[in-house]
């Protein structure tokens, strides 16, 4: 399984719009700045962000980005989700008719296995967990 380029960069941004003043908002440039994204990509990715629900616009003279909810409350998955499809590490997973061995294959469990774990892992480390983390290490 590889992460897509928009899945890095969609945490990377909304590091950046966690940890900075929410009453105000994050400017775009400055998420460009400091996590070394152009702006025309970040464009990319802040409007897959918003489309998602997990951040809204700040009104007024210079607006910026905020979270749409507490970064306690916004997991990585929910990032992940907003780029793609749920994780799924090989297609027979999803898609029956990927492999005529469905139903007899001896691995097809140890992938769902695994697939269950990336996804659960996922899931229960949050926005502010990474934020945390990161300031840990600062």
């Amino acid at each position: 399984m590889k992460l897509s380029t928009k899945t890095r960069y969609g945490v990377r941004t909304m590091y950046e719009i966690a940890r900075g003043n929410q009453e105000e908002g994050v400017f775009q440039k400055d998420i460009a700045h400091l996590q070394n994204i152009s702006l025309k990509y970040l464009d990319h990715i802040i409007d897959a962000l918003k489309t998602a629900g997990l951040i809204t616009t700040v009104r007024g003279h210079k607006s910026g980005y905020k979270l749409a909810r507490p970064a306690t409350e916004i997991s990585m998955l929910d990032i992940y989700n907003a780029f793609g499809p749920d994780i799924c590490i090989i297609d027979c997973l999803v898609r029956t008719s990927v492999c005529d061995m469905v139903s007899t294959c001896p691995s097809r469990e140890f992938w769902g296995g695994l697939n269950n774990l990336i996804y659960d892992y996922m899931k229960s480390v949050s926005l502010d967990d990474l934020v945390k983390k990161h300031t840990l290490l600062e």
